[in-house]
């Protein structure tokens, strides 16, 4: 069951969202996208760890989304659910994120010249086995500022966004679809 993403960001300026089905059941499949790293990925790793200081290329994107500077918003294991969020100037070489201490500072935040980012990640079951990883991002902008500051990276959002699906979710469908166990 897709989370209430409206709930934490109802109004984006930007929203992005993959999904891939796979013969893996719910549960497994999961399991697998929890366990992809970012060296599992190509580009999409780095461009995360160019833009997040501190991220090592052996790091889980489960472990990514779960510490600063994202906040968990919510998360249920039963329904394969992590949504997370983070604050700040996205589009600045200084990577001005201010750290959440809860995830309700993630709803009330309204600086201007800034950014709310979602991250949200779950689980579709398909019936006979089958299920979807689903990903969606948002981003609400805030004051002229924060449209300008996310005008100047649209062109890079639009040129490699594509690399969620065919690169992040296509690891953890390859992985959930395996006969190993995921790592």
């Amino acid at each position: 069951m897709k989370p209430d993403l409206d709930h934490w960001l109802a109004d984006p300026t930007l929203r992005i969202a993959h999904r891939r089905e796979s013969s893996a059941d719910p549960s497994r499949l999961w399991e697998a996208a929890r366990a992809v790293r970012l060296a599992d990925t190509a580009v999409l790793g780095r461009l995360v760890r160019s833009r997040i200081p501190g991220t090592g290329a052996h790091i889980r994107f489960d472990e990514l989304f779960r510490r600063p500077p994202f906040a968990v918003l919510e998360e249920e294991d039963e329904s394969r659910t992590l949504v997370s969020g983070l604050v700040g100037r996205i589009w600045t070489l200084r990577r001005d994120y201010p750290i959440l201490e809860e995830p309700e500072e993630f709803r009330r935040w309204s600086k201007h010249g800034t950014a709310r980012v979602l991250m949200a990640h779950w689980v579709q079951s398909g019936g006979e086995g089958r299920s979807a990883l689903c990903s969606e991002a948002r981003v609400e902008t805030i004051g002229n500022r924060g449209r300008i500051g996310l005008a100047t990276v649209r062109p890079l959002v639009t040129a490699f966004g594509h690399l969620v699906g065919s690169e992040g979710i296509a690891a953890a469908v390859r992985r959930a679809e395996s006969r190993g166990c995921p790592d």
